[in-house]
């Protein structure tokens, strides 16, 4: 059985970012491991955990489909709470992940409790469903964010998502060719996926020194 945290990269970090997986895939993923290592390696203190269902898939071996992504708000601010930080806090996760931490930014924003908000492939919509869109939040969003998306990302590609209206609170970082995992192919892009998980770090990197400057 796993820990409820892994946790990576020095304890005394400026930064602690805490990663909640996709609805899919559990937090010791190949994708969710390769960016906490790319994270750690540029001096972050990473800590993945897992929500409740994702939890109980290991012990049953079901794998039913995740519950409603604004249903496990509670869990993520527990997450929160349970981790304990000594530097400053950045929330966020892979795909749904990072949706759910985008939901409850603004509210640990203002108590002071995080500093920023990173999603690693945002969903702002479901595959082949440009119409079902998942952005009405992001709109007045007040926390500093920074989205890390590939450019052929089915779930918002560039040219969808620079037609929305979001906050000037929120970058994006967009990877050549990228898919959902930030995976590109490299015959046709000429990247590779290490290439690109050093991109998002560095980018990530510079991005956290700029909220306490």
């Amino acid at each position: 059985m796993l820990n409820r945290f892994l946790i990576e990269g020095p304890g005394d970090a400026r930064f602690t970012i805490l990663l909640a997986h996709g609805a899919g895939a559990p937090m010791d993923s190949a994708s969710m491991t390769a960016a906490a290592k790319a994270l750690s390696e540029k001096g972050f203190r990473v800590a993945r955990f897992e929500f409740g269902y994702m939890a109980s898939r290991r012990i049953s071996g079901e794998r039913k489909p995740p519950p409603r992504a604004e249903t496990l708000n509670p869990e993520y601010r527990a997450a929160v709470a349970e981790l304990g930080t000594k530097g400053a806090l950045i929330i966020g996760g892979k795909s749904m992940g990072g949706r759910v931490a985008s939901m409850i930014a603004d509210e640990l924003h203002a108590e002071g409790k995080i500093a920023g908000l990173l999603c690693l492939g945002y969903p702002f919509h479901p595959p082949a469903k440009p119409e079902q869109l998942r952005t009405q939040h992001l709109k007045a969003l007040n926390t500093p964010a920074l989205i890390c998306q590939g450019t052929r990302d089915e779930f918002g590609t560039r040219e969808e998502v620079s037609g929305y209206e979001l906050s000037d609170r929120i970058e994006i970082l967009w990877l050549e060719d990228g898919d959902h995992d930030l995976k590109p192919r490299k015959k046709i892009s000429g990247f590779s996926v290490a290439e690109h998980l050093a991109t998002m770090a560095e980018a990530v990197r510079a991005w956290a020194d700029g909220l306490t400057s």
